[in-house]
């Protein structure tokens, strides 16, 4: 029917359970029919397979054919696919009974015979509710998966980009080389790599090279037999061995010495080493995850690193961007850890006021998130209200701010993200003197995106 078709813009797939078709001529006959794919199954096929390669939205049985199997049937379709429609059809039921079909997940109870006006009706029905259904779903999982990456908190387009980046190449990777200054979250990157990585990397040995003292390197990370040293009475594994089969994080690994180096590249290229006093070359199979506050290029001018192993680590580089250049993502941070802290210290923490907030945004954070966390946590154990202030931050942050305000927390609560984004939209519009061009580029969408945000959050330009 065209109308159905011009309103819906869909085609709608349908499955039918039934061993016999010529039940349902009155779909097939229907003026309607052009615009559904149909499906035929025997309700004890594969159906899972067919849901899944045909894309079914909808699927109808006639429950008097088999009662028990098709109770059973609702249960393991809403199982499968929460959103799935489920039409019963079958011998007129008393109320009760048809609700509790509808408890049980079934969209919907048709009485035999069926007649083509209900069924236009009813399918009519289900796709717009469907249609709402799905882009809510989809919304809330594209937020919390575009915010909330593994442990990782971000919504600048520089962090979005690096999510996408963890995401391809997490199965794949042999060795990854992370950059950033201190405290961009590197471990924690290291970390969501290791997530998302093959089950068969079941572990992550983490080595802190900075911690580490030079005379110690090689026995750290390769081991030693007994009698190696004064001392070695037993044998020892390293953390390569310790990692192997799995992951090994090396955190700040412009510290290794240079004399290690050359070591350490051929565990990477051969997959060998021997450890410390012994003639004998053990395998490894283990991912190297490195990652440097350093610039390892000046390492290599200067020759403190060598060129050959920055090759070797460098296959992949993911570059975490200082929190000054993603003030963005200081809100959602914010109430990540207020969230956080008002567990730990068992207090209601709803926010920051308005000077902190302004404070917050003008800051360099030379610390970057590490120091923002750090920050946040003092203050929550120090403060007396509901809401941290200039004065229970340190003293080298006690400034004064500027007049532009951003009031990403509420007086009352936590903001809601809906909330966040039109302060912010609002924020920046007063930044840039209501350029819609610049303020669209920063936000990394279209101006008709922006301007359907503005029309939905009412705010004036």
């Amino acid at each position: 029917m065209k109308k159905f078709r011009e309103e819906t813009a869909t085609v709608l797939n349908l499955l039918i359970l039934d061993e016999d078709p010529s039940s349902y001529e009155v779909i097939r006959q229907s003026p309607m029919s052009s615009d559904l794919e149909l499906y035929f199954s025997p309700p004890d096929a594969d159906i899972f397979t067919i849901i899944r390669k045909s894309n079914i939205h909808v699927i109808m049985f006639d429950l008097d054919k088999d009662e028990s199997a098709g109770l059973g049937i609702i249960d393991r379709l809403k199982q499968f696919d929460p959103l799935v429609n489920v039409i019963v059809i079958g011998k007129p039921l008393e109320a009760e009974e048809v609700v509790s079909l509808i408890n049980l997940g079934a969209t919907t109870y048709l009485t035999k015979p069926l007649h083509a006006g209900i069924i236009e009706e009813m399918l009519f029905e289900i796709i717009n509710k469907r249609t709402l259904r799905r882009e809510t779903f989809l919304l809330e999982k594209k937020l919390e998966k575009k915010y909330f990456f593994q442990n990782i908190i971000g919504k600048s387009p520089y962090m979005l980009e690096i999510f996408s980046l963890i995401e391809k190449i997490a199965k794949y990777f042999t060795s990854i080389l992370i950059t950033g200054e201190t405290g961009t979250g590197k471990e924690m990157v290291a970390r969501a790599i290791h997530n998302l990585s093959h089950p068969e990397n079941p572990h992550l040995v983490i080595c802190d090279c900075v911690s580490i003292p030079e005379n110690l390197f090689e026995s750290e990370l390769f081991g030693y037999v007994k009698g190696a040293f004064t001392g070695a009475d037993k044998n020892k594994n390293g953390l390569f061995e310790e990692a192997h089969e799995g992951i090994i994080f090396l955190d700040e690994i412009g510290e290794i010495p240079h004399s290690i180096q050359a070591k350490l590249l051929r565990v990477l290229e051969q997959h060998e080493f021997r450890p410390l006093g012994s003639n004998e070359t053990r395998k490894v199979n283990v991912k190297v995850i490195a990652a440097t506050s350093r610039n390892l290029r000046d390492g290599i001018k200067d020759g403190t690193f060598r060129e050959d192993l920055f090759h070797r680590l460098n296959k992949v580089e993911l570059h975490l961007p200082p929190l000054r250049e993603r003030s963005e993502d200081i809100p959602i941070l914010v109430r990540h850890f207020l969230d956080i802290f008002s567990q730990k210290f068992d207090k209601d923490l709803k926010g920051v006021s308005q000077h902190v907030q302004k404070l917050f945004l003008k800051y360099e954070w030379p610390g970057n998130v590490r120091e923002l966390e750090n920050v946040l946590e003092r203050a929550a154990i120090l403060v007396k209200s509901h809401f941290i202030d200039v004065s229970d931050l340190p003293e080298y942050l006690q400034e004064s701010t500027s007049s532009t305000k951003l009031p990403f927390i509420g007086k009352e609560h936590l903001s809601t993200l809906n909330e966040l984004e039109k302060e912010y939209i609002t924020y920046l519009l007063n930044l840039v003197g209501n350029n819609l061009k610049k303020t669209a580029k920063i936000l990394n969408i279209s101006r008709t995106t922006l301007y359907n945000k503005l029309k939905k959050y009412n705010i004036s330009h």
